[in-house]
């Protein structure tokens, strides 16, 4: 990987924002809160007015006023500063713990049911926060590895976006620079299952006598497993060290990816490869490839799995580990785009410090090339070949050349890759049957699925980031993903469907948003996540009649 360069700047930036707030576990975890709030239960309701240099919002059945800093009037989203406040007497700070049972409050009034989790999982999330942010990290000497491991904050729009289960967790988490050696099992080859390509695993593993191979397991989940079969020999520690990556238990090891398995809730989920994701990720990297090369975007592709037999499903899925591709082939140096967006974001990758002091023509021109190689290809896929990437800011490496340019987009994570039936309805029929369920939406699901990752959760972040630094630049920053949206429109004619739902989008239909806060307290599985939606900054409002741009 080539080292990483910035850009001169040309003049300086218009208006700087603030650009690199303090990281304090009380303040992000309250900012997420209220996201959350205002996004799910107060703007849906229209309980959401400006008063500068407010934003001011109620909790309508709850009853509760509420107020914070508004840095700059939302086109999607409002970016919002602490502290937040409550009207009582008259306006005074809150703390997390206190807006926390507000928004709990609201919510089972909104919904009719308690969740007693809840609380607690909002107190884990700060607490994890407050650890990282108290923990020495080491170095990771490699910008690539140093962007998977700065994400301070996590998602803005999530209640408990660093929940974590266990007290072992600061030894094996990405944000406090860990690193161990992975932990090895040698398995009788009769009690191996296998699919693929794993040599890879061989070659970073210990010797093994005749009969057996390898299997690496993270040392997290050996102790929570404690597998016992007298078909596996513990092999201790051995080889290079992993690093874990952002997702935790995907972890970076000589120019590869291992996903293992989890028995342990991060954030929504407790993060285990289930049995019919093992063959899925295969086969979907065996059909993805050719795709790809059409797509001018990178894929890391998970070729191949191994794990033990299905004589013990426990076993199965949670000694389970996916290879995935590493990232030396690709040119420049890519960079995790959640670390681009993070402003928390204890990283070089971060924009402030990756685009400070840029004039504004700079930072028309490198967000410019950022959407051109990330939102093309997510919707080609979709509407070209019936595929459903993920692009969350956590699914996507973003390559910058040596000035710092945006150069091309790496998707990853075929975990939330899912094909449409209808174009991909013989492939499909020639696998069992809850594998090609598992990978499979409805077009209507896949189509909020791909708006939501690539707009909301993805770019609107990335254009958050840049607009800190210069917040006259909003506007046309969406002005300019607007045309990446226009051209595929026009080249996507053929495709049935296809250009009616870009105009859509060009036209300023709302866009779906993930309703974590919602989703989180009913509890409910991530696939089955409700929507809302949130403000189209892709409107072209000048194009309108009796319309007055600007106006948002």
């Amino acid at each position: 990987m080539t080292s990483l360069a910035h850009a001169a700047p040309s003049r300086p930036a218009l208006a700087p924002a603030e650009t690199r707030p303090r990281a304090d576990a009380g303040e992000i975890t309250a900012l997420a809160l209220l996201n959350c709030a205002v996004r799910e239960l107060c703007a849906p309701g229209r309980q959401v007015w400006p008063a500068l240099p407010y934003l001011v919002v109620r909790l309508p059945r709850a009853g509760v006023m509420l107020r914070a800093r508004l840095l700059r009037s939302p086109l999607m989203t409002p970016r919002l500063a602490t502290p937040v406040e409550e009207l009582r007497d008259g306006w005074s700070p809150l703390g997390w713990q206190r807006l926390a049972e507000l928004v709990a409050g609201e919510l089972e009034l909104t919904t009719g049911r308690a969740n007693p989790e809840f609380a607690d999982q909002v107190a884990a999330s700060h607490d994890a926060i407050a650890t990282m942010i108290g923990e020495g990290r080491r170095p990771a000497g490699d910008p690539f590895l140093d962007s998977e491991q700065a994400l301070l904050a996590g998602h803005r729009f999530h209640p408990s976006p660093k929940a974590r289960q266990g007290a072992d967790w600061p030894r094996y988490a990405p944000e406090t620079g860990s690193r161990f050696p992975l932990h090895w099992l040698a398995v009788r080859e009769d009690a191996i299952a296998e699919e693929g390509d794993v040599s890879l695993l061989d070659r970073l593993g210990p010797p093994v006598r005749a009969g057996y191979r390898v299997l690496p397991a993270h040392p997290w989940q050996l102790a929570l497993l404690r597998p016992e079969s007298e078909a596996i020999i513990d092999l201790g520690p051995y080889g290079p060290e992993a690093v874990p990556t952002a997702s935790v238990r995907t972890v970076y090891v000589p120019d590869a990816f291992l996903k293992f398995s989890l028995d342990v809730r991060i954030t929504n989920c407790v993060r285990k490869n289930a049995w019919y994701e093992l063959p899925g990720a295969v086969a979907l990297t065996r059909i993805l490839r050719p795709v790809f090369e059409g797509l001018s975007a990178g894929l890391l592709g998970e070729p191949g799995y191994r794990t033990v037999t299905l004589t013990d499903p426990r076993l199965h899925e949670g000694l389970g580990v996916i290879v995935r591709d590493g990232v030396g082939g690709f040119a420049g140096t890519p960079l995790l785009a959640a670390a681009v967006a993070d402003p928390y974001a204890r990283s070089g990758a971060a924009v402030a410090r990756l685009l400070g002091g840029a004039s504004p023509e700079h930072l028309l021109a490198w967000w410019d090339a950022y959407v051109r190689h990330v939102a093309p290809p997510v919707l080609r896929a979709y509407l070209e070949h019936g595929v459903v990437l993920e692009p969350h800011l956590q699914n996507v490496l973003i390559c910058l050349d040596d000035d710092g340019m945006p150069i091309q987009a790496i998707f990853r994570d075929l975990e939330g890759t899912k094909l449409l039936h209808r174009p991909w309805a013989s492939f499909l029929a020639g696998l069992p049957g809850p594998v090609a369920g598992a990978m499979t939406y409805d077009a209507e699901r896949g189509w909020d699925r791909v708006v939501y990752c690539l707009f909301v959760n993805h770019l609107a972040e990335v254009a958050a980031a840049i607009a800190d630094l210069c917040p006259p630049l909003e506007r046309e920053l969406w002005r300019l993903a607007r045309h990446h949206v226009a051209r595929c429109a026009g080249e996507t004619p053929a495709v049935p469907g296809g250009a009616a739902r870009l105009r859509a989008l060009l036209a300023g239909v709302p866009l779906p948003a993930k309703a974590n806060l919602r989703t989180r307290w009913a509890r409910d599985p991530d696939r089955e996540a409700a929507y809302v939606s949130v403000p189209n900054p892709l409107a072209d409002l000048g194009a309108v009649p009796g319309s007055r741009p600007g106006v948002a």
